[in-house]
């Protein structure tokens, strides 16, 4: 929990009371005011441990991120078919993002266009499945820098689309699935 100032249990149980309501309602509606409320605490409570709400929304940020990175880390198997496991992978991300952040998208969506951290990490791990996808033949020769930052934008704005108008999460993953194939097929060797 960086930038809190104090980091015990109810610093997690804001941060938890956070996400809660922000899953509930949407990020934009949280405030100090409603955690206290439904926590029970005072002002003095909440201001010891962080500076403001942003801080506390920018831990649920950050923690909902990485619970997408890990499922994406997880699973790639080098012999099992390529075009099939990246598309199960880029699928995987729009179905956690529809179940960590329906609610939050917003939120998610300007805190990810201004954390270089978030951006590096997956515009790097899209770029070494490019490369692998290179040296086994799969993929003709494109230059992964660009098409590893064409396709973070790709499936973030895709993301940020279809949860901003809540698209059903089945018709979602469906078009999302035969649209990205149909880049990835335009990718192959």
């Amino acid at each position: 929990m960086t930038n809190v100032l104090i980091s015990d249990e109810m610093s997690q149980r804001i941060i938890d009371t956070a996400e809660q309501l922000a899953l509930a309602d949407g990020a934009e509606t949280v405030t100090v005011r409603k955690i206290l409320q439904a926590l029970g605490i005072t002002n003095r409570v909440f201001y010891n441990r962080f500076r403001n709400i942003t801080e506390v929304l920018d831990i649920v940020y950050r923690n909902t991120a990485l619970k997408i990175r890990e499922s994406v880390a997880a699973g790639f198997d080098p012999e099992g078919d390529f075009f099939a496991q990246v598309l199960d992978i880029v699928t995987n991300t729009l179905v956690m993002s529809y179940e960590n952040k329906m609610n939050f998208y917003q939120y998610v969506f300007a805190s990810d266009s201004v954390s270089p951290g978030n951006y590096a990490w997956w515009k790097g791990e899209i770029q070494k499945l490019i490369e692998f996808g290179k040296s086994r033949g799969h993929l003709r020769d494109v230059d992964s820098d660009i098409m590893s930052y064409a396709i973070w934008c790709f499936i973030r704005g895709y993301n940020a689309d279809a949860l901003g108008r809540k698209l059903p999460r089945e018709t979602a993953v469906r078009n999302f699935r035969y649209s990205f194939g149909v880049l990835l097929d335009g990718m192959r060797a």
